[in-house]
């Protein structure tokens, strides 16, 4: 079984990660990205999605208007919001309007996976009866709520982990790990402790780099 993925983010960088994480799943595909909320109705109304990935900030029409249309349209889809803001209003409007999971930028791959993984568990356990008791509708509701973030390796914090991701979505190609830890506020050591996570989960990919003109360094980017 495999679902397809509907990317609705302005900022070109952002959406790349996004696919990136995406296509990470082995659950996913990425079915189409759009730039705002009108291209995201275009896109439904000749095309399915299971599933869209939506910032709420976009020009021409966000996320939640956007969200509210597919609502009333009736499209069958469902919706992770993703978003920089942080203000209860916006958060609540999204829940009554059905959002299947709601993320603030920056976030760590692992917790968007908990975000695809949530998804997959609510499909999976609505096609997975064919007559509907207390039971069968108990598990549809909470098989979501199963879905928690793991446990980070000793040495490692969620916020620690944003922080380089987020300077890293920033960067175009390869870059040292000098320059993360100059930039972001951390001792070298403490940046090659996270980009060896991030490159064991797959978060992030190294190669060496021999034309230094002195000792080899070891470079990094998003995957």
């Amino acid at each position: 079984m495999s679902y397809s993925v509907l990317i609705v983010e302005d900022d070109p960088m952002v959406a790349m990660i996004n696919e990136q994480y995406v296509r990470k799943n082995k659950l996913f595909t990425v079915c189409g990205s759009c730039r705002n909320g009108q291209e995201a109705l275009d896109f439904l109304s000749g095309a399915n999605a299971d599933l869209v990935i939506m910032d709420v900030y976009m020009p021409f029409m966000d996320g939640v208007e956007t969200l509210k249309q597919i609502r009333e349209k009736k499209i069958n889809t469902e919706i992770i919001m993703v978003t920089a803001a942080n203000d209860t209003s916006t958060l609540e409007n999204t829940m009554h309007l059905g959002v299947i999971d709601y993320l603030i930028k920056p976030f760590a791959y692992e917790r968007f996976q908990v975000a695809l993984e949530k998804f997959a568990a609510k499909m999976s356990a609505l096609h997975g009866t064919s007559v509907l008791d207390q039971n069968s509708v108990d598990n549809i509701i909470t098989s979501a709520k199963k879905c928690v973030v793991k446990d980070y390796p000793k040495g490692i914090q969620e916020k620690t982990l944003e922080l380089i991701q987020s300077y890293m979505c920033g960067q175009n190609g390869w870059t040292s790990g000098d320059s993360i830890a100059e930039n972001v506020g951390l001792s070298g050591v403490t940046v090659r402790h996270y980009m060896n996570y991030m490159v064991e989960v797959g978060i992030a990919v190294q190669r060496i780099n021999y034309e230094t003109g002195g000792r080899p360094c070891v470079l990094y980017k998003l995957d």
